[in-house]
């Protein structure tokens, strides 16, 4: 059996089907991208899964960043620039988080 992989990224793409979903982990490259391109990045890891399977996982990990919120007495930002890059409303932001 091979090593697990232990990576850092800053970059996702999610694709889903009727069969699954395929999350690919980018990294960024350090070097400044030249005027008018795309910054490059490199794919890190691919993780592909059921839907059932991704959306319970959601469920853990909204759960899991709610509570350490809660035992921490923080909330971690997220900058309005980043949320308005992938298409996600305030109002649609601030209801996810409400839910309980």
């Amino acid at each position: 059996m091979t090593e697990p992989v232990s990576v850092f990224i800053d970059q996702f793409q999610l694709n889903t089907s009727p069969y699954g979903a395929t999350l690919n982990f980018m990294l960024t490259d350090p070097t400044p991208p030249s005027p008018g391109s795309p910054p490059k990045s490199e794919r890190q890891a691919t993780v592909r899964m059921s839907l059932e399977h991704m959306k319970v996982m959601t469920f853990i990990l909204l759960r899991s960043i709610k509570s350490y919120e809660a035992q921490t007495g923080t909330t971690i930002q997220i900058p309005n620039q980043m949320l308005n890059s992938m298409g996600i409303s305030p109002e649609d932001w601030d209801a996810c988080w409400r839910r309980e």
